[in-house]
Order: structure tokens, then C-alpha cells, then sequence
């Protein structure tokens, strides 16, 4: 029997390299991550137009990751706990922390008990869905719903006043209790089980395909010429959705029901 050299390494423990393809999705959500965190200096320095840019960055990018992920097969434990972790500090702690900066310290001790409620409520709501994913009894309709708000979408929605002072001046929207009622309602509607659509498996006719691309298109344009007015028309259509989502989910619930009876 030939020894087996001290040097080498027998075959199956050999490192396999990762694809790059495969780390795509991850470099993204590092990126996220970056932006949020870039976003809470920008509140230190009083640079509010560039943090609420930063959040809506983290945003993008967050929304991307996940897709290149499924795209390119590059789903993974790991990249999962990263994203909700990307999450948390993106849409949970860099939204309220900046607010807090930008107004909330002026209402004192109950701004800060508002800004830890709105970052655990979306550590929670982040906690949630995790344990919901794993879920293999859930019927496939529910893959088109969110349970309650997801976490990018608050983390936009409650930066709304300050987007809204942009255009309209800071004498209503950065008063302490408008801010604290936004930060409340967020925070509630992040861990309530209120059902939200989901996009993230909508499947699109081919006769929408091109008007779909150049409503997208025009959003891009907007954003860049006209953003404060574009991202709180996003802000309010979204809010408008619910209701329906609400009507969609309960008929949705309402024919699994009739058919399993």
C-alpha cells in the first residue's frame, strides 16, 4: 500500500470553488447593507435628502438580490440570514434612527421609545416571515401575499413625512407627533397580519410586457427629474393597494374554504 503523501489532500475534502455567480446575490446585499448604514451618517450630518436616497438605494438593491439569486441559482442559507439581517438594519433600525435625528429627539424620551418600537416590530415582522417561509402546508395562492407589511416597504413608507417636507416645507410634517403617529402606525402594520401583495412571483401577459416596461421606464425618468413627488406618489399608490389585497386574500381564503368543504 503506497503512503498517501503529508501534502496532499484526499479528494472528497478538496475545496470546491464557489461560483461568482454565486456570490453575486450576496455582494449585493452587502451593498444594501453599505447604503443603510451610509444612510445613518448622512442623519448624523444632517444630510436628509441624501439619507432618504440611501434608504430608497438599500431598497433597490434588496430587491434585486433575492431575483438574481432565483436567477441565477444562487439561493442559500447563508445569503438568507445575511438579507434579513441586511433588512433589519436597512428598513428597521437606519429609517428610525435618521428620523430620530431629523425630529423625533425633540419629543424626548417617548421619541426614542417610538423609534425601539418601530425597529423591533420590524425585527419581529423580519422573524416572522423567516419561520412563514419554511411553511409546506401553506397553499400555493399564498406565495402572492405578504403577512402584514413587508420590511422595505415600511422602512419607505415611514420616511414619508420627511419626504413629504421636502416639498412642502417642515411647518406639519416635522412636528414630533406627526412623525411619532407614522412611526406607530408603521410599526403595527409591519407586525399585523393584515395580507399585502407580493411581487415577487407575478407573472405578467405578454400583451402587458411593453406597456409595463414603459410605465418602468417612466418611473426611472421621474425619479431622477422630479424624486420627492415620484417616491411619495409610491408611497400613496402603495398604501391605496391594501384594501385590495385585503379583498383579494379574504376571497382567495374564503374559495379554499368552500373547496376543501
Amino acid at each position: 500500500m503506497t503512503p498517501t503523501p503529508e501534502n496532499s489532500t484526499p479528494r472528497g475534502n478538496r475545496f470546491r470553488g464557489l461560483s461568482f455567480n454565486h456570490m453575486i446575490p450576496n455582494i449585493l446585499t452587502l451593498m444594501a447593507l453599505a447604503a443603510g448604514l451610509t444612510a445613518i451618517r448622512f442623519g448624523l450630518e444632517e444630510r436628509w435628502h441624501h439619507a432618504v436616497i440611501a434608504i430608497v438605494v438599500a431598497g433597490v438593491l434588496d430587491g434585486l438580490d433575492g431575483r438574481i439569486a432565483r436567477l441565477l441559482k444562487g439561493a442559500s442559507k447563508f445569503g438568507a440570514e445575511l438579507d434579513s439581517l441586511s433588512d433589519f438594519v436597512c428598513f428597521g433600525v437606519s429609517p428610525a434612527l435618521v428620523l430620530y435625528l431629523w425630529t423625533m429627539r425633540d419629543a424626548g424620551k417617548f421619541g426614542w421609545v417610538l423609534v425601539m418600537l418601530f425597529a423591533i416590530c420590524c425585527g419581529l415582522r423580519l422573524a416572522r416571515f423567516n419561520v412563514m417561509m419554511e411553511d409546506p402546508d401553506a397553499p400555493p395562492w399564498k406565495s402572492r401575499f405578504f403577512t402584514g407589511v413587508p420590511a422595505p416597504a415600511g422602512g419607505g413608507l415611514v420616511l414619508l413625512p420627511m419626504v413629504f417636507s421636502f416639498q412642502m416645507g417642515d411647518e406639519f410634517f416635522r412636528q414630533p407627533w406627526v412623525v411619532g403617529v407614522f412611526m406607530f402606525v408603521l410599526a403595527a402594520m409591519l407586525v399585523s397580519t393584515i395580507p399585502t401583495y407580493s411581487f415577487k412571483k407575478l407573472k405578467v401577459e405578454r400583451r402587458w410586457v411593453l406597456p409595463i416596461m414603459l410605465i418602468t421606464g417612466a418611473i426611472v425618468v421621474f425619479l431622477v427629474n422630479a424624486p420627492w413627488l415620484t417616491l411619495s406618489l409610491i408611497g400613496v399608490v402603495y398604501l391605496s393597494l391594501i384594501p385590495f389585497s385585503f379583498r383579494a386574500h379574504r376571497a382567495l381564503e374564503k374559495g379554499e374554504k368552500e373547496k376543501a368543504e
